[in-house]
């Protein structure tokens, strides 16, 4: 559907004579044979922004004082971009002086070969201004022109690099790598949204354990995520992590993950949640490592939780993302015990809406450590069970029957509800009135105790 769009666009600029090209990632995808993402379909143009404007009746002109308008058709937003030089990132990112110019010119400002093809959406031939074919060809990222040059004008254009070359599987030319490394130490001064932004696109696409090895070997990890870079040398137990230290482990844990839902079909890649949940469930091992009788992390996961809670603010994810990550941190080791848990933790379990995502970060846990799965089966027979079911019975006793029962709102009022809550899921009680009483004894056997 966008691609349709996208070529009848292009079509109405060339009726009103102009040029117009597919250009970027829908081309390189294309030529690769992976079909493009529905919003990589950009249009370059030597249309200036007033005619995009003037040709299309639905417009957004997000930037353009550099030449960008996004033109509204079929309730989707296509770039439309004029063919531009550019001169002075003073802030690293946004150029000081834009001048429109042809399709050479544009070539030359844009971040890599790959990324400078240009399609003819009406007869499919390919411009090749850079030498993006031979590159892609060859698989190597190489930037355009000096690599030092363009990784000055967008510091994220270094994340970018490593994303690209973990996805596609290419190898970053010598100059383009020695440029990253030397001035890794600038995304710093990157915003946290764009950041996490690259590292959701990063993460949750093919070439994520390899991404993660990039970054660590560019230096950037150490200044984005200096507690995964801290991961690094961190020994394991060998008789449980024979694969090496934590960051391997972890590269190797991203390689094993898949999507989580549906069970039976999982998409091949995780949700932003997941992969993030992933990256960070063993963040809190550096912190917690000692050895006694052998090398422990004691409560790694406990402090992890903590931990991922400050990296997500960090990075400005949503609640929701946060709330996730820090629930899939804080639980990732409780399905070793799932032979021996109570019925009640169980249903609770199966009950959070994380429970899927959890169940396939234990799954990618285990295949990059010891490899046994009989807990991941185990828990995943028992969960496809408990999905079968009806759903669990609302509570037969609430805060209003111990205020009735003349209790006061307390601690005790959790524990009280909660133990009863346990008592039903296990089915030990099944009415109301066996709630209530059960109630009662407890508080009997408290009194008892007190006195």
């Amino acid at each position: 559907m966008s691609e349709e769009i996208a070529r009848r666009i292009a079509k109405r600029l060339r009726e009103a004579g102009y040029e117009a090209y597919f250009v970027g990632g829908c081309v390189r995808d294309r030529i690769l044979g992976v079909e493009p993402a529905e919003e990589d379909y950009d249009i370059a143009t030597n249309a200036p922004p007033q005619e995009v404007m003037r040709i299309f009746p639905h417009t957004k002109p997000v930037g353009a004082q550099f030449g960008v308008v996004l033109v509204i058709e079929g309730g989707k937003a296509f770039e439309v971009a004029t063919y531009r030089s550019e001169r002075g990132y003073s802030d690293g990112r946004h150029p000081d002086e834009v001048s429109f110019s042809d399709l050479k010119e544009d070539a030359l400002r844009r971040d890599f070969t790959i990324n400078a093809l240009y399609e003819d959406p009406l007869t499919g031939e390919i411009l090749d201004p850079v030498g993006g074919m031979r590159d892609l060809k060859e698989g190597v990222l190489r930037a355009i022109g000096d690599p030092c040059e363009r990784f000055k004008e967008d510091k994220l254009r270094m994340l970018r690099a490593i994303r690209f070359s973990s996805w596609l599987g290419f190898t970053i030319e010598p100059r383009t790598w020695d440029a990253i490394r030397a001035l890794a130490h600038e995304v710093t001064t990157v915003s946290p949204e764009r950041i996490s932004e690259e590292l959701r696109k990063l993460l949750t696409r093919r070439g994520r354990g390899r991404g993660v090895r990039l970054l660590h070997e560019s230096g950037i990890m150490g200044h984005i995520l200096p507690e995964v870079e801290a991961m690094a040398g961190v020994p394991q137990p060998p008789e449980f992590h024979p694969e090496g230290d934590v960051l391997e482990h972890t590269a190797l844990t991203l390689e094993n993950l898949h999507g989580a839902w549906p069970l039976d079909d999982p998409p091949p890649d995780p949700s932003w949640e997941l992969a993030l949940g992933a990256l960070l469930h063993d963040v809190g091992k550096p912190p917690t490592f000692s050895i006694a009788d052998r090398i422990r992390f004691n409560r790694h996961e406990a402090v992890g939780a903590q931990m991922a809670e400050g990296i997500c603010r960090r990075l400005r994810t949503s609640n929701a993302v946060r709330e996730r990550v820090v629930w899939l941190v804080k639980n990732h080791m409780v399905l070793k015990d799932i032979e021996n848990m109570r019925k009640s933790t169980k249903v609770r379990l199966f009950s959070h809406p994380g429970f899927p995502e959890l169940l396939e970060l234990h799954r990618a846990d285990a295949l990059a450590s010891h490899g046994k799965l009989q807990e991941y089966e185990t828990a995943l027979s028992e969960y496809k069970d408990f999905l079968s079911q009806p759903p669990p019975l609302k509570r037969l006793v609430t805060g209003h029957d111990l205020i009735s029962m003349g209790l006061e709102p307390g601690p005790i009022f959790s524990e009280l509800l909660s133990k009863v809550e346990d008592a039903q899921l296990e089915g030990k009680v099944r009415t109301r009135e066996e709630a209530l009483k059960l109630v009662r004894s407890l508080l009997e056997e408290d009194a008892v105790r007190e006195g």
